[in-house]
């Protein structure tokens, strides 16, 4: 049944532990519809409550309860690892609605943990480098960003930052900013505990959590609108 989000069912967790185990198609098969009752169905009403929220917030994140959700089969195409399911499941919200998008909203329920992010992740070259000489010759405005996400109880990530400067920035001296300009991603981070997911609560925790992550979203689009389109 399709509607407002209420919670993920009761076995969203198990259900994932029991096919991380199994790990295979005959009994993903068999236990399909407890997948899409438990998991896969709250998910998509989770991406249409939260569609509907961030509008009436001003975000400019969207999503579609279908196309927004990643597929909890895996590519193992080019993979060590033949496993054929993942240990989670994911969506993204982003400013069009399609997974193609920079600076978006992307949750995550897993086994491991259950997490929200919002990230410009992996931005194209161009980007990169934008956002790049954005910190290093407007370095007061990136400074106010931090300072803004610190203020709301955020920071920046440094999964995967680079070891040394990237070429063309050695000039830069400030600790700060050379620990940034080394960012590959810019993007901050939201712990969800597993045990809050099964009620409608987690719409307002993901709500205020975006809220307070705005000043990246303002920050990354801004720089992003001068960037010529490819």
């Amino acid at each position: 049944m399709e509607g407002a989000f209420t919670g993920f069912g009761p076995k969203a967790i198990p259900f994932l532990k029991a096919l991380d185990f199994h790990q295979s198609r005959e009994w993903f098969l068999e236990n399909r519809d407890l997948f899409e009752k438990e998991l896969r169905d709250p998910f998509g009403d989770l991406v249409d409550t939260l569609t509907e929220r961030f509008a009436k917030a001003g975000l400019g994140l969207r999503g579609d309860r279908k196309k927004s959700l990643f597929r909890i089969n895996r590519d193992v195409r080019f993979a060590k690892d033949k496993r054929p399911y993942n240990r989670h499941l994911s969506a993204i919200l982003s400013p069009d609605g399609t997974k193609m998008e920079q600076g978006v909203f992307y949750v995550h329920v897993g086994l491991e943990r259950c997490f929200a992010d919002i990230a410009w992740w992996q931005p194209e070259p161009t980007l990169l480098l934008a956002m790049r000489k954005a910190i290093a010759t407007k370095p007061d405005k990136f400074r106010a960003l931090v300072a803004a996400l610190k203020k709301n109880r955020l920071e920046l990530e440094t999964e995967d930052r680079m070891k040394r400067t990237p070429r063309g920035f050695e000039d830069i001296s400030d600790p700060d900013l050379v620990a940034a300009i080394r960012h590959r991603h810019f993007y901050v981070q939201h712990v969800i505990d597993p045990a809050g997911i099964h009620t409608a609560d987690l719409v307002d925790e993901l709500v205020d959590f975006t809220l307070r992550a705005k000043p990246l979203l303002d920050w990354g689009r801004a720089i992003e609108g001068k960037v010529p389109k490819e």
